[in-house]
């Protein structure tokens, strides 16, 4: 009996040391993911897309959408105070004080970049980011953009150089910031004289679309973000950056790097949802929320339930 018994205390040791060394499926995740994202509509949306992308393959999730301002959420990621959420690749740019770096306006270059500094100084793993790119853009009226097949911004230049009509409506910020309207100029040879702006008070994009779309005191055309979901629903067409004369600020998860060990297939989880994320389809998923009034959560189980990735 006595022998029996160490013989069965030996098994249920030795049984508790391989299950420590080596849980069982779903042991290691109890602990939830906590997604996170920063206040504004597009990142609460990309937020709750992500976390219920991680449910639905099995994960714990513990959400923290809207958690801040960019300092905030970036300085809680670093703390580890959340786990993963959706950042933009440009804003690498000032996270590692390298505004200047030519590398920023360049996609693939701009996630390499963000992609190889953060591993290395802060342990934090960027997974492939989308296609759009939602920073400063000039948008104009769809008839304008047709009638004088203006497709990008080099399109505007000879446009403008012929004395085609245009009219821009625009923040003082974009109108004054080197990085914007001034950028844009320089790039593509072309100067807009006070009688072609119509400077407002305030940056909100909004404004600038609905001052385009109801051709206000002569405006047709929008200082715009580049997936402002008012965009499509206004009718409003985005012109092409062909010479990287912005920043490019495409959506991409940000996580921890234990995060990522613990869960090595999320790349993979993650890819064919970014690879949907478009211009266009951004444009319209935002409008879903802004124009439409749908709530983020909807809007995100419908278009995971499209692409097929909620079974």
């Amino acid at each position: 009996m006595h022998r029996t018994a160490l013989t069965r205390r030996a098994t249920l040791a030795t049984a508790t040391a391989l299950l420590l060394a080596h849980p069982r499926p779903g042991r290691a995740q109890e602990r939830p993911v906590v997604v996170s994202s920063k206040l504004d509509t597009e990142g609460a949306l990309l937020g709750e897309m992500m976390a219920q992308l991680l449910e639905a393959k099995g994960v714990k999730v513990e959400r923290r959408l809207q958690l801040g301002p960019t300092r905030i959420v970036r300085q809680a990621l670093l703390s580890g105070e959340i786990d993963m959420y959706p950042e933009y690749t440009g804003n690498g740019a000032f996270f590692f004080q390298m505004e200047d770096d030519p590398a920023w306006h360049d996609p693939a270059k701009a996630a390499d970049k963000v992609r190889a500094l953060d591993l290395e100084r802060n342990k934090l793993v960027w997974l492939q980011p989308a296609s759009a790119n939602n920073t400063w853009a000039i948008a104009v009226r769809r008839d304008l953009a047709e009638k004088g097949k203006l497709k990008s911004l080099a399109d505007l230049a000879s446009y403008l150089q012929k004395g085609g009509d245009f009219k821009l409506a625009a923040s003082a910020e974009f109108v004054e910031s080197p990085a914007a309207l001034p950028a844009f100029q320089k790039a593509y040879g072309f100067t807009l004289p006070p009688e072609r702006l119509l400077v407002l008070a305030g940056g909100d994009t909004a404004v600038t679309m609905r001052a385009a779309a109801e051709r206000l005191n002569g405006v047709n055309a929008a200082m715009v973000y580049g997936t402002d979901g008012a965009i499509s629903a206004l009718d409003l067409v985005v012109l092409e950056d062909p010479k990287g004369a912005q920043v490019v600020y495409q959506p991409a998860p940000v996580l921890r790097k234990a995060v990522a060990d613990r869960l090595p297939q999320i790349d993979e989880w993650m890819r064919p949802l970014f690879a949907s994320l478009t211009l266009e389809a951004l444009q319209k998923l935002n409008a879903r929320i802004v124009v439409e009034g749908q709530p983020a959560r909807q809007v995100a189980e419908a278009h995971l339930r499209g692409l097929g990735l909620l079974g």
